[in-house]
């Protein structure tokens, strides 16, 4: 077999290879035996008829099909290794030139990494927020679980914010009822924005039996994005009695046994959330100097898979209703043209982030260990709610798997970046960053190595109790 590379663009190529036919010998055995077990042919019991006979009775054309669809996958993967090419997606083949018995002659074109040069990033310096915890926000750590604990009572008022009503909800849109927004008996918190828009302004100060009506536009359903008349019935109303911030409280609520402890706990809490958060600032901002500082060719085909993915999460939801999903944008005050550009430079970044990455970690000879791997899918399968079992089998099957790989790679090449960088809090002192990401050593796993992985881990700590 002969190939060569063709450079069509910086990320494109086209590569040219010619096979003969004598190498095509196994896979026209193997065509013979496939197509002998789909044709009857008297005398031959089935798969047993000789090739000269299937050819007599069927024609030479099926079989030169059947070895030509066979024979090019793996013939463009053995061209591909021969030429070292670092391929991206899936190529697009055209046959170009078939003699029979003599030679089969095709191209594939396939998008590829282009060639990146990194800047040079000697002495780099960012500057994140103070690691400062006040009295104010230990006060709101404190009061949310107390929250948690707290008991609901029934008083004889107008509700107020904060409070929790039991409602019955029915509208209407031009007169029709909308069943989909229409509930009984249903419990909501005044103020906790998980109703509709107007609901807080309707029901603050009516009583238990009063009915108000109001105007919202509906964000979902078959009506989404139009004006609805709202009836609102106020049913009970009910406070939140929060129990006192005593010894007794923390003993209940945590593992200590003064409230000044607990209030320590809370306090040293925040503080690692902050330094997460720090971790944080300092991961994006290298990151968009990199971007900034690297010109990084964007191949076609990767951005329009991008692109599709995205736009594909976006309308799922909606059943992939295009036009209810439009109306769902007008009801954020959002046109499809806009969301359309948000996408396009989205999807244009998140391409030219994992080319990038993927080039600091080929100089880097980063690589990703078993535990390293199997700790990142064991926290996805936990942020989806599903076994670790039942993740791996997902991600398989889907061939999720590599792309699961490189993300926990980039993560580790952006993470030997960041360790390289001077970190300087606001107050101009120096940041030791490297519990999140790690001192250098390559068994070390930085704990912020991308958006989605480190954004719920901050959360996620900030929401833990002190018996957690």
């Amino acid at each position: 077999m002969k190939s060569t590379v063709e450079q069509l663009s910086p990320t494109r190529v086209k590569i040219n290879v010619e096979v003969p036919f004598d190498e095509l010998k196994p896979n026209f055995d193997r065509a013979y035996r496939k197509i002998a077990q789909q044709v009857r042919i008297p005398g031959f019991r089935p798969g047993k008829a000789p090739a000269r006979v299937l050819e007599s009775r069927i024609g030479r054309a099926p079989v030169l099909d059947e070895v030509v669809n066979e024979a090019i996958p793996a013939k463009y993967i053995e061209a591909v290794r021969a030429g070292e090419v670092r391929t991206l997606g899936q190529p697009e083949f055209e046959v170009t030139k078939i003699e029979d018995r003599e030679v089969l002659e095709f191209t594939a074109e396939v998008d590829v990494r282009p060639e990146i040069e990194l800047p040079d990033l000697e002495g780099l310096e960012i500057s994140v927020d103070d690691v400062e915890t006040t009295d104010t926000e230990v006060a709101e750590q404190l009061d949310e679980l107390r929250a948690r604990f707290g008991t609901l009572t029934g008083v004889e008022r107008p509700a107020e914010n904060g409070d929790f009503v039991s409602v019955d909800l029915s509208a209407t849109v031009d007169g029709e009822t909308v069943e989909e927004a229409s509930t009984s008996g249903l419990s909501y918190e005044i103020g906790s924005g998980q109703l509709v828009d107007g609901i807080d302004e309707a029901i603050i100060g009516a009583s238990a039996g009063d009915t108000k009506t109001f105007t919202t536009q509906l964000v979902a359903g078959d009506h989404a994005g139009k004006d609805a008349e709202v009836t609102v019935t106020v049913q009970s109303v009910k406070q939140r009695e929060l129990p006192e911030a005593d010894d007794e409280f923390a003993q209940l609520a945590s593992e200590f046994d003064t409230i000044d402890e607990l209030k320590a706990d809370l306090s040293e809490r925040l503080a690692r959330v902050k330094k997460m958060q720090q971790g944080v600032q300092a991961r994006d901002q290298v990151l968009d100097i990199l971007l900034e500082r690297t010109e990084v060719p964007i191949p076609e085909k990767v951005l329009e898979g991008e692109i599709e993915n995205r736009k594909h999460d976006a309308v799922h939801p909606f059943d992939h209703d295009e036009e209810q999903f439009a109306k769902a944008l007008e009801a954020e005050g959002r046109t499809l043209d806009e969301f359309n550009a948000e996408v396009q430079e989205e999807s244009e970044k998140a391409v030219r982030t994992q080319l990038l990455l993927d080039t600091i970690a080929d100089k880097e000879q980063t690589s990703v260990n078993d535990a390293e791997l199997t700790e990142r899918i064991m926290y996805q399968a936990q942020r989806f709610g599903v076994s670790p079992d039942e993740y791996v089998q997902r991600a398989q099957q889907s061939g999720q798997l590599t792309a699961i790989y490189a993300d926990v790679r980039r993560g580790k090449a952006l993470a030997s970046v960041v360790r390289g960088t001077t970190v300087k809090n606001a107050s101009g002192e120096e940041v030791d960053l490297s519990e999140l990401f790690g001192a250098g050593d390559e068994a070390d796993t930085p704990a912020v190595v991308e958006g989605t992985v480190e954004e719920t881990q901050v959360t996620e700590e900030a929401a833990k109790t002190p018996a957690e």
